[in-house]
Parts: C-alpha cells; sequence; structure tokens
C-alpha cells in the first residue's frame, strides 16, 4: 500500500463525526513547535490554540474502527538563539498503537515551542515513521511555518517519490506569507483560511480526506459548459427532504477550479444552488472512494440599472421579475450590480412615474439601464384639496401617477423629467365646477414648487 502524505499548515480542527475508513489508516501528525508558534492569533497564540484543538481532534477520532494514530513534533528540544539553531531538532513522540490517544494528548499539552522549523527534515524523518505500508498512511503538518533549515520540502518531495511514496498534500496556510505558500505547489495543493471556523471546517474536510478517498466537487456551468460560475450558496440535501446537511458559499481554487469538498457518500443528495433564480439538481449519488463531478447548468451576467446624471442619491428600487411570469425574483437597489440566470428578464423600476422595461441577461455581460435623475415637486396647498397627479405625454395623454394626500397640505415627489398636471379641486367643494388644474414642467435634479 502506497504512503500518501497530507500537509498542513498551522492547522485546527472543528469536532464531529469522522468518516469510517475500509481499510487500516495510520495519521500520522507532525506538530510544529517552532518558536514562531508563539505568535498571537485570534485573541490567543497560534500554540495554544493548535493545542486545543489538536487535542480536541484526537478524542474526536477516538473509537474510530481501522484507524491508528502517532504523533512527531519538532522545533521543542533546542532553544533557538541568534546565532544557532538545531535543525536535527524532530522526534517520533509517540509510535503507532492502538489507544494511545491519552499519550498524544499529554505529550502536545506538554510541549513547550522554542525551536527553529525543519520542515523538510521533519517530513523526510516521518517517512520512516511508519511500521510498514499495508496500510493507507497519511502524514498530517501542524505549522504555521516556513523551512528555517537548509532543505526544500520540493526536494524532500522528489527524494520520496524516488523510494515510491506518492504525496498528495493539503496545505493549509494561516499566519504565513500566502506567496510562500505557492513552494509547496511542488508536493499538491493547499487550503488557506481567514478565521478559525474556516480552519476548523478545512481541516475537518482534510482528516476526513485522510480516512476515506471519497472527494467531491460543484461544478457551476456556464453556457459554454465551463465551470465558470462562482461565489453563490448552496445547498446539498438528502433527496426529498430540505434541511440542508451541507451548506457552503461556492468557491473557485487558485487555479479558477472548483473546491474539493469530503461529504457523506452514503447519501443521495438533492442540490439547490440559490443563484437568481435558483437552480437544482436532485437524485444525485457519491461514487465511494473516488473523486465526483457533480454538474449544473448556472450561466449568469449582470444587470446594473442606474441614474445617468443624478446629483445626488435617490432611492429607487427595481423590481426583477422572470420573462412572462409574475413572481418577484429580485428587488435591486439604484445603482447595484445583481447576477442573474442568462435569460429575459421583465423590470419595474420604481420611479414615478414607473418605468417598465423587457432586457437580456447574457453570459458574463453587464447589462446597464440608463434612466434619467429625477427632478423634485415642493407643492404646498391653502386649503385641504382632493387630486391626482398625472403625467402629460408626448401624444397629451393623461397618465396618471399618484393621488395627492387629501389630510395634508404639502407634499414632496420625486418625479421623472417632464410634464405634468395635477387636477384638483377643495375637498369640502359640493360642486364639480370648483375643479382645477396645474400644469409643469420637471427637470432632473431641479427642484419645482408650487403653491395654490
Amino acid at each position: 500500500m502506497r504512503k500518501t502524505f497530507f500537509v498542513i499548515l498551522f492547522s485546527c480542527i472543528s469536532l464531529g463525526s469522522y468518516a469510517q475508513p475500509d481499510e487500516l489508516t495510520r495519521i500520522l501528525f507532525v506538530f510544529d513547535a517552532s518558536n514562531s508558534m508563539n505568535a498571537k492569533w485570534d485573541g490567543s497564540t497560534r500554540i495554544a490554540i493548535a493545542k486545543e484543538l489538536l487535542i480536541k481532534a484526537v478524542d474526536s477520532l477516538r473509537g474510530v474502527p481501522n484507524l491508528e494514530l502517532g504523533l512527531r513534533i519538532y522545533g521543542h528540544q533546542s532553544p533557538i538563539t541568534p546565532t544557532y539553531q538545531d535543525c536535527e531538532d524532530t522526534k517520533l513522540e509517540v509510535p503507532f498503537t492502538k489507544g494511545n490517544h491519552n499519550l498524544i494528548k499529554g505529550k502536545i499539552r506538554g510541549v513547550i515551542p522554542k525551536g527553529t522549523t525543519p520542515i523538510a527534515r521533519s517530513l523526510e524523518a516521518a517517512a520512516d515513521d511508519f511500521p510498514d505500508k499495508n496500510a493507507r498512511n497519511v502524514i498530517v503538518l501542524i505549522t504555521d511555518g516556513i523551512e528555517a533549515c537548509d532543505h526544500d520540502p520540493c526536494v524532500i518531495a522528489d527524494k520520496l517519490r524516488a523510494k515510491g511514496i506518492s504525496i498528495r498534500p493539503f496545505v493549509i496556510g494561516i499566519g504565513i506569507d500566502m506567496e510562500y505558500l505557492n513552494h509547496f505547489d511542488c508536493i499538491g495543493t493547499y487550503l488557506d483560511a481567514n478565521n478559525r471556523t474556516s480552519f476548523a471546517n478545512v481541516l475537518t474536510t482534510v482528516i476526513n480526506s485522510a480516512l476515506i478517498a471519497t472527494t467531491v466537487q460543484v461544478n457551476l456551468n456556464d453556457i459554454y459548459g465551463t465551470p465558470s460560475e462562482t461565489d453563490v450558496t448552496f445547498n446539498l440535501y438528502e433527496s426529498g427532504k430540505k434541511i440542508p446537511l451541507y451548506s457552503y458559499t461556492h468557491t473557485l481554487n487558485k487555479f479558477r477550479l472548483p473546491d474539493t469538498l469530503v461529504i457523506n457518500d452514503r447519501v443521495t443528495y438533492d442540490l439547490e444552488v440559490f443563484t437568481t433564480p435558483v437552480v437544482s439538481k436532485s437524485g444525485i449519488t457519491i461514487k465511494r472512494n473516488q473523486h465526483n463531478i457533480i454538474e449544473i447548468d448556472a450561466p449568469r451576467g449582470t444587470l446594473h440599472v442606474r441614474f445617468s446624471n443624478a446629483l445626488r442619491e435617490y432611492p429607487v428600487q427595481t423590481r426583477v421579475i422572470q420573462h412572462g411570469k409574475s413572481k418577484t425574483l429580485n428587488v435591486q437597489e439604484m445603482n447595484q450590480e445583481d447576477a442573474y440566470i442568462v435569460g429575459k428578464y421583465d423590470l419595474e423600476i420604481m420611479t414615478l412615474p414607473r418605468i417598465y422595461q423587457t432586457v437580456e441577461i447574457n453570459q458574463s455581460s453587464k447589462k446597464t439601464i440608463n434612466i434619467p435623475a429625477p427632478g423634485i415637486l415642493l407643492y404646498t396647498t391653502s386649503k385641504k384639496i382632493s387630486g391626482q397627479l398625472f403625467l402629460i405625454t408626448s401624444t397629451n395623454e393623461m397618465e396618471w401617477v399618484a393621488n395627492l394626500d387629501e389630510q395634508a397640505q404639502s407634499g414632496t415627489w420625486n418625479l421623472q423629467p417632464g410634464n405634468y398636471r395635477i387636477v384638483y379641486r377643495p375637498l369640502n367643494a359640493m360642486n364639480t365646477l370648483h375643479t382645477d388644474k396645474k400644469d409643469f414642467r420637471i427637470l432632473s435634479n431641479k427642484t419645482t414648487s408650487l403653491n395654490f
């Protein structure tokens, strides 16, 4: 059985139930106790958080069948000084045996960071920590680290490959120069985390990957069948049910490919992707011990509605509806861009008067709707009136816009540029002949005042 190496840069883990391996699996935790682990992070120190969460991880793995654990620590035996660093400071503290969880936890609790960071030498030594090749052998390296000695992890990777040992690491970076993580491309890919929660989720995924070889990626395909769409929430449900088993924000990795996930392979799933409108797929089965690709069409473009010449902000929203349907899909704010599945949409722009348009959203394109900025109408009356506001169209027709408030003697409206008429009479007048009218014009960004 080949040896498989997972490299984790300064990790943490969330508790939960782990996958059950079908074959004997050995996980060797290689723990960074170099001086740099004393650095502050997330309200504590890297070493304190790493200790706490690795101990919880070891406890969570208690009782998992077909699993053996070991522990190697480096950087904990020789203090680093301005003139000396011990690049041989790496030691197998707990060899592989059954039921050694408490021994591993005790070693982790008692370790004090003080030395240098011999990552490459620790990896090289760790290859000989496994009793034999008759198991799935996995290394999990927990470090904040930049290699501090004279060995290159990539060189070590080549040497291990020459021995027939395959390396497929996961690299998780926290408190580390992201450019340095590119050096690990020679031995695998890396994941980065920007907070404790995401970091916990990443390591949970990594440990599950160590226990089983089943992985999943969700391809959100554009109109060309390329998985280029991303940055949207998706849920995986047990088929026929609506309580999400997994809820993720879809992510493309640094190679612009969908991120790899580990999920329960013994469940049939329904997928729901919260694009606008939602797209879904049902009856998805996961094949065990292989990489699964779930594909769904989700081609999108963007819509941008804006005032073309506004001198200030006007609070206007746009109601977006699929063409030919009546249900509101979204209410989009003015000057905001939102993404929509490729197709036709009916827009109701909530100006006064309303503006109605039908638009076509195309793949990876932005459809911009420009409308003129409104002007302001201020009116006051000497008495309460009953009246209505109309737009005078280019054909001299009267198009109703709004009703005046009968209980108010003043009002303000933002109105689209154009010619308008108010038809009114005193509220207490008992004769139709008391009807009067006021014609006026609204210009963008200008205020029109009426007194009647």
